[in-house]
């Protein structure tokens, strides 16, 4: 792990709807990791209606989901969270935006990663789209003290990512994965045993088809929403310098490079 000094570490929160969805961005996260990052895993249910475990109580499936949340934080060595949002009836509306703005203003991301727009199944899930878009609207609240007060306002720039659909259009970025397939895999393994998702096999090809596609190996890609596209060793820090800024974040940048 990299040794960064304090005003270079980034944080990666990333947010998705059901503790499992994770598996498509773990290069990404260990890659954030791998240079002294912090990142945080937010899971908005418990994926409570999952069926998996046969006709078993809903408080024991909650139990058991909660409980491999855990172990996939110890896999992947970050944080992990769960908000109370009810799996199957994620709602982007005003009162869930504002509950994800205060975990935005307490963890203070430097980058999200979260769902985008998607038209296939899978990506497709109600949960997802929505859980997108409330971490979308909650960047945007977290910056109003009204919102989130008794909390600071969180007003960092934190460039949004988000997994890639089938037909989208947006700029890619990707991450070379071969460094963490060990982790990855095993991920992989403890949701499959208790999901049977996602399939080792699946997974394998699902990295291969991607990697190919940027020359590598294996990888996992993302869309770039604010950030420039490419293959990179992390999502962040994310390259804004491009994008035109408001005339006190010039100023802040010009005073930053003084210092350099």
């Amino acid at each position: 792990m990299t040794a960064l000094g304090s005003e270079d570490r980034q944080t990666l929160l990333v947010v998705l709807a059901h503790p499992d969805d994770e598996v498509g961005a773990v290069a990404a996260m260990l890659a954030q990791r791998a240079r002294g990052d912090r990142v945080v895993l937010c899971w908005l249910t418990r994926g409570e209606m999952t069926e998996a475990f046969g006709p078993v109580p809903p408080e024991e499936v909650i139990a058991r989901r909660t409980e491999t949340g855990r172990i996939a934080g110890e896999i992947l060595g970050i944080e992990t969270r769960f908000l109370d949002f009810p799996d199957t009836a994620v709602h982007a509306n005003p009162e869930a935006a504002s509950r994800v703005a205060m975990l935005m203003a307490e963890v203070r991301p430097t980058g999200v990663l979260t769902f985008g727009e998607a038209w296939r199944r899978g990506l497709r899930h109600p949960d997802h789209q929505a859980t997108g878009k409330i971490v979308r609207d909650a960047i945007t609240l977290a910056r109003i003290q009204k919102v989130v007060d008794p909390a600071r306002p969180h007003r960092q720039e934190a460039p949004v990512f988000t997994y890639r659909g089938l037909h989208s259009a947006l700029p890619a970025v990707a991450i070379d994965a071969e460094p963490y397939l060990d982790k990855l895999f095993e991920l992989g393994r403890l949701y499959f045993d208790a999901l049977e998702f996602p399939h080792p096999d699946w997974l394998e090809e699902r990295l291969r088809i991607i990697g190919k596609k940027w020359g590598v190996t294996y990888a996992e890609e993302f869309d770039a929403w604010e950030t420039n596209p490419g293959l990179v060793s992390a999502l962040l820090p994310g390259n804004l310098d491009a994008l035109p800024a408001h005339p006190e974040r010039q100023a802040e940048r010009a005073i930053r490079a003084m210092d350099d």
